[in-house]
């Protein structure tokens, strides 16, 4: 079986560097495709075996909606030749329990639907966390994660449907049908707040292309990426704390149990519900 994975970054190096750790580790890195927004040789020394696409960053507005159809137009592309394509943002990785499912190719064999969707985790550093070398894997030092509908999100396709706000499009008639497939033993690890010191760093280039666009950025979060991140912190530390079991039982009956099908637009997707438990991650992740 033939698998690829694919990503679009602009300057979030740190994260870059976990992507491919992570997915070059699982599937060779000469089956990882990075699209570059803008010339960055940086990139290609970050992920040097990736075949890396660079394509022009002179033009910003309404970009988050040309992102879109840019990234489902190549992962369709990339069908044509890999049977299955895992499609995330570059701090996004799926992690598999190694004691259900030895490989991707393992998953990908008995699925039950031609999109996948993961169990969510946002992952955090903690007040007391180790700081992290540079280099090193995320999940030897990072253990503190939040169950999250947000990010159960849609990561592999097997027909070159698109992925569309955090689920797929499935077509207006099939929304209320279109299965909802989220494997026992998938998750979804968003890694945005597992580094203080890179997400510092994110966060002012956020920013900054929040004020050089304006409003025509149409991304909420971008603007206020600090405040966000605050946020972010503060909620995780008030939410409720549960043993990882009745964490991930929690989550898949909230949100497994509860799919959003939306007629209208044609997307099956995630409920948006954030924060669903704390936790802490079992030791498997660092080697998942």
């Amino acid at each position: 079986m033939k698998i690829c994975a694919m990503t679009m970054v602009y300057r979030d190096y740190w994260a870059l560097a976990q992507w491919y750790r992570h997915y070059g580790g699982h599937l060779g890195p000469r089956n990882l495709y990075v699209i570059a927004h803008g010339h960055d040789p940086r990139i290609a020394e970050i992920c040097p075996e990736a075949s890396i696409i660079t394509i022009p960053r002179d033009e910003l507005k309404h970009f988050d909606r040309v992102r879109l159809r840019l990234m489902n137009d190549i992962q369709s592309g990339l069908g044509n030749v890999y049977d299955w394509v895992i499609q995330t943002d570059t701090d996004e990785l799926v992690c598999l329990n190694p004691d259900q499912h030895a490989s991707f190719a393992d998953l990908f064999a008995t699925a039950e639907a031609p999109v996948l969707f993961g169990l969510g985790l946002n992952l955090a550093e903690a007040k007391d966390d180790p700081e992290m070398p540079e280099g090193a894997n995320v999940f030897s030092y990072r253990k503190t994660a939040c169950v999250t509908g947000n990010y159960s999100k849609a990561w592999a396709v097997s027909n070159g449907m698109a992925l569309r706000w955090h689920g797929v499009f499935c077509g207006y008639k099939r929304a209320h049908k279109f299965p909802f497939v989220m494997p026992d033993g998938v998750f979804f690890v968003h890694l945005k707040h597992a580094h203080r010191g890179a997400l510092e760093d994110a966060n002012e280039v956020r920013q900054s292309v929040a004020e050089t666009v304006g409003e025509e950025w149409n991304v909420t979060g971008w603007a206020k990426a600090d405040f966000r991140a605050k946020r972010f912190f503060r909620k995780l530390a008030k939410a409720e704390y549960l043993e990882w079991d009745a964490a991930i039982a929690r989550g898949y009956e909230q949100i497994r149990g509860n799919p959003v099908r939306d007629s209208e637009r044609g997307i099956v997707k995630p409920p948006f519900i954030n924060y669903v438990c704390r936790t802490d991650l079992p030791e498997w992740f660092s080697r998942a």
